[in-house]
């Protein structure tokens, strides 16, 4: 959310892109996932004037980039490790769709150490996770527990 409310800033348009990869089983369905996004995007979009969509996509992101008519992509960072990942997608991209661009914006230091792994430990051993995930995201996720 940190970077999607920056990219606000700075896009008249942004098109959130959830990756669905059919061999792996996310912990929150898609169409949940599609739904919480656009609860918390909408308001911010609103905030700045720009619009957003959340949309899903199977197959390559500079593809669907493409698909969704981008000039750039942006994509967060968190770390050092982050950056040596996706400087090695960069190069594979900007060969496959040269006009292209990816924009790297470093997530702020409150939420860098933030990660959907730890987020999904602390709450399946009972811990309270609305300091890194927004309100209805907590819900989510204690009601999808609650009913496993």
């Amino acid at each position: 959310m940190d970077v999607i409310a920056r990219a606000l800033r700075i896009a008249d348009r942004l098109v959130i892109g959830i990756g669905v990869h059919h061999q792996k089983t996310p912990f929150l369905e898609t169409e949940k996932r599609i739904r919480l996004l656009e609860e918390e995007v909408v308001s911010l979009a609103q905030k700045t004037g720009h619009e957003a969509a959340v949309t899903t996509f199977d197959g390559l992101v500079v593809e669907a980039a493409l698909r969704a008519g981008a000039d750039y992509m942006v994509r967060g960072l968190r770390n050092g490790t982050d950056y040596e990942y996706e400087a090695q997608m960069n190069g594979m991209n900007a060969t496959m769709a040269p006009g292209l661009e990816t924009v790297y914006l470093a997530a702020t230091p409150q939420v860098s150490f933030i990660s959907s792994t730890l987020v999904r430990q602390i709450a399946t051993m009972g811990g309270d996770i609305t300091p890194f995930v927004p309100e209805t995201v907590a819900v989510c996720i204690a009601e999808k527990l609650a009913n496993a």
